[in-house]
């Protein structure tokens, strides 16, 4: 029995694929627990997981305020800009705050291996520091081809990881972002596209099995139709006015069509919506998907890869950060249509979404995509490279 932690950013993306892993080393017979400054997905804990949270700062900021302070930075920036800020007033920052937290609680639970989220750079920092073996999980993929493609901008990304590493205490000139020992890619290959990585990086496929469903959803109204059923949704990283304003366009194209639209939104974004449209904040997506049709998003990787898992084809719409690389994996893969945030009408994404509804081909091509995930080995070969790393380590604390 070994113990490994996960340490993991406030953003639900990230922490989702961990809870489906953590699940499996668990049911192997290992000890888990998160680092994280949320307490928001303690319910979602697989049963024996162990959350050790970060409860404040060196300013005395505690962990709420702290993700408060970040939600207020309205990002209202596209493309290279939108990456500028969030390395600058997201990653870092963050990274510099969860610092003394984890070295702390990497100490007191006795960690043999840390698993860094790939945007946690403290966490790698603060396991070469500790002399403990960490491995890490990018849970955002398509960012490594991203990255590979600006090679200014990856200059300039590598340029702050290392002045954070300089800062808290690791010298030299090399990011520790991605664990040469292990870098678990969340991920296949196939979807990644024609791209060489190093030997430790390991495509595992997205990681999705097993997650517990905490949330109610109207499934009578749902399944009381025989109508197409689409799925819209952009996440939760950006404001109300992009959503609004993104909405309105949804609420044109799709409302009052032959389908079922459910949409992932506060209801009170408007006083009424269409009568074909189920909405909700939250909705236990895994389990809907098995019975959706077509998915309108904006591209983040877990609902591109949770929808091509199952098969569905997609709408992407992507605003920002590695959003329009997914996008255009998407496309190149013939898995979908992209459409410009700024610049699509109601009527092109009302064309589109009967587009990919009515051509096979799409379909075709996320099936291929989904088997792909498949062979990649998912959580089962994840575990088993988790497991490959303890023995070649002994634990620092005897």
């Amino acid at each position: 029995m070994s113990r490994f932690v996960f340490i993991v950013p406030p953003f639900t993306g990230h922490i989702n694929p961990t809870l489906s892993l953590g699940k499996q080393l668990l049911q192997a017979g290992h000890k888990v627990a998160w680092i994280s400054i949320t307490d928001e997905f303690n319910g979602q804990l697989p049963d024996g997981g162990e959350l050790l949270l970060i409860k404040s700062g060196c300013d005395g900021t505690s962990g709420e305020e702290y993700i408060n302070q970040i939600s207020e930075k309205s990002n209202s920036a596209f493309g290279i800009e939108s990456i500028k800020f969030l390395y600058e007033d997201v990653l870092i920052p963050i990274s510099r705050f969860m610092f003394p937290g984890i070295c702390k609680l990497i100490d007191s639970w006795r960690a043999d291996v840390v698993i860094s989220d790939h945007q946690v750079y403290a966490g790698a920092i603060a396991a070469v520091k500790k002399r403990i073996p960490y491995v890490t999980s990018v849970t955002a993929p398509t960012a490594l081809k991203a990255m590979k493609d600006m090679p200014k901008i990856l200059e300039w990304e590598t340029e702050q990881i290392v002045g954070l590493q300089q800062e808290l205490g690791i010298e030299g000139n090399a990011s520790l972002a991605c664990s040469e020992l292990l870098t678990l890619v969340f991920t296949s290959k196939e979807f990644l596209g024609d791209e060489t990585f190093p030997n430790y990086y390991q495509f595992v496929g997205p990681i999705m099995v097993g997650r517990p469903v905490a949330f109610s959803f109207n499934w009578a109204r749902f399944q009381n139709t025989s109508r197409p059923r689409v799925l819209v949704s952009i996440g939760t990283t950006f404001d109300m006015a992009y959503k609004k304003d993104f909405f309105t366009k949804v609420v044109d194209a799709l409302g009052d069509e032959p389908m079922t639209v459910v949409v992932v939104s506060e209801e009170k974004l408007f006083s009424s919506w269409p009568k074909n449209f189920i909405v909700q904040p939250r909705i236990p997506q895994l389990e809907l998907l098995k019975y959706l049709d077509a998915v309108v998003c904006h591209g983040g990787h877990n609902t591109v890869c949770e929808s091509l898992s199952h098969g569905l084809p997609l709408i992407t719409i992507p605003i920002a950060y590695d959003q329009s690389h997914v996008a255009s994996q998407v496309a190149e893969s013939g898995c979908g249509l992209r459409l410009n945030f700024k610049r699509f009408k109601a009527s092109q994404l009302r064309s589109a979404v009967h587009d990919i509804l009515s051509n096979p081909a799409y379909k075709e091509a996320a099936r291929l995509i989904s088997s792909s995930f498949t062979s990649a080995g998912g959580e089962k070969r994840a575990v088993e490279l988790l497991e490959d790393v303890v023995p070649q380590h002994s634990s620092v604390y005897g």
